[in-house]
């Protein structure tokens, strides 16, 4: 986002981000009638909860700073508090809550964001003791995503999941702006303003599943025309920030994808073809990432896109090897996998951002994880290592085949084309085509009758 823009281009996220401002501007700032417009990060207050007897999650508070500041915000100040039991009404106690809400007059805080999920009834009662708008984890990750959708697709997953989390937590005007209809018997307090929201929210949910079911329906006949193509699949996957777009951009030697060092840079998944080592291309796709505590509405809402991985012949899992919370990431990444139903593909590891690791904290991960790759796609090392190694693990499924066809058969060689990765195709001095295929086993048996079955021809004289 823009520190400084016209109210033109400005863009107003849903809950934190920037905000315009009037203020007094001195030289030698131009100016209309002695003020100018400019953006300032808001000010947030970040609260961790977590009970007594249990040991505290030394990632999530400093993972929901960098959410925040992802979304345009700037940490005021942090509690971690500890609490016997979450409280039903406020999550936190009286005294703590009290705490917080100086701290925000204090730091003239804009809002304050609660790691763990909220009830409405805790939203409504927080907001009402305290002097700032009050979010969670999940709507401000829904925030992000709402900032980072581009495409159609991405932009009704979002609002399907916003729409979710926002139509239980609604409030009225209770009686206030009730409906009314005429006629005998039809009197009466009529419908609550409350209510007709809260009807035309749910007639909103119900119009969006209907197209995100188009936009699988849509997404099925691109991978059916993507299986027609003889081309394996492979799907990165990773916690978000791990560089899964640097690595796309890498491999394809192109600007193919949306790269940065942010949380949810890119949301919409990118398909590329990436040439092998031996011949032919493979289709390389870039996924959403993952994050520990992902809403569970998200996870709903992004399934169509998230389901690329279950049509993977390989999943690359692309780990941030600099990150001191690695093993943690690692872990949230596979539960991830295990809900969508993704676990039973070959699963490369490959350790990314080894340059800022030092030589020490190379060699004990080289120990650790004897069987990854370990690259660095910013500087484009061990691209070569990690192809070699996407080709062999393709041979599970893409075996290397080798066949000869006499030229009376020559026909044949658009099937082949349309059912195999040709590698290569040479005549031998007897007169016939030797090719080198890469092939399915269902696509080897079908081409195999094809050739047994196909008449031969004679040659023309």
């Amino acid at each position: 986002m823009p520190t400084k823009t016209d109210s033109n281009n400005f863009f107003l996220p849903v809950c934190i981000g920037y905000q315009k401002k009037k203020i007094q501007a001195f030289p030698p700032y131009s100016v209309y009638k002695g003020f100018t417009t400019i953006y300032l990060m808001e000010k947030v207050i970040l609260v961790g909860v977590h009970l007594k007897n249990q040991l505290p999650e030394s990632t999530s508070l400093p993972e929901l700073e960098r959410l925040a500041h992802t979304a345009g915000a700037e940490t005021a100040a942090t509690y971690l508090v500890r609490v016997e039991a979450y409280n039903p009404a406020t999550l936190i106690g009286s005294g703590k809550l009290q705490e917080i809400a100086q701290d925000c007059t204090e730091e003239q805080a804009d809002a304050v964001i609660f790691d763990e999920e909220i009830t409405p009834a805790q939203q409504k009662n927080l907001e009402d003791r305290l002097p700032a708008k009050v979010l969670d984890r999940t709507r401000l990750i829904l925030d992000i995503f709402a900032q980072r959708a581009r495409t159609q697709e991405g932009k009704l997953q979002v609002e399907l999941a916003q729409l979710n989390y926002l139509l239980p937590r609604l409030s009225g005007k209770g009686a206030a702006m009730m409906q009314q209809k005429g006629g005998i018997g039809m009197r009466g307090p009529g419908e609550r303003k409350l209510e007709y929201d809260r009807r035309r929210l749910r007639a909103r949910i119900a119009r969006l599943e209907k197209e995100i079911e188009q936009v699988k329906r849509e997404r099925a006949l691109r991978r059916e025309r993507r299986s027609a193509v003889p081309l394996p699949q492979i799907a990165l996957i990773g916690y978000t920030n791990a560089g899964k777009s640097t690595l796309l951009n890498a491999l394809t030697g192109q600007h193919a994808v949306y790269a940065d060092d942010k949380l949810f840079a890119t949301l919409d998944p990118t398909t590329r073809r990436v040439p092998m080592h031996g011949g032919g291309q493979m289709l390389f796709t870039d996924t959403v990432g993952f994050i520990q505590k992902l809403p569970h509405s998200l996870v709903s809402a992004f399934r169509a896109t998230l389901e690329e991985t279950k049509f993977a012949d390989v999943l690359l899992h692309i780990h941030d090897a600099a990150s001191p919370q690695r093993e943690k990431q690692s872990s949230t990444v596979r539960q991830i996998l295990s809900d969508l139903k993704s676990t039973r593909r070959p699963v490369i590891d490959v350790m990314n951002k080894t340059d800022l690791l030092s030589a020490e904290g190379l060699r004990a991960l080289h120990a650790q994880y004897p069987q990854a790759i370990f690259i660095s796609a910013q500087r484009k090392k061990g691209l070569s290592a990690l192809l070699k190694q996407v080709e062999k693990a393709l041979l599970c499924k893409w075996k290397r085949r080798r066949l000869k066809l006499p030229p009376q058969q020559a026909g044949l060689l658009g099937k082949i084309y349309e059912q195999c990765l040709v590698l290569d195709c040479k005549a031998t001095p007897e007169g016939l085509l030797r090719l080198t295929v890469m092939a399915t086993d269902g696509n080897w048996r079908e081409l195999t009758q094809k050739i047994t079955s196909f008449p031969l021809q004679k040659a023309p004289h």
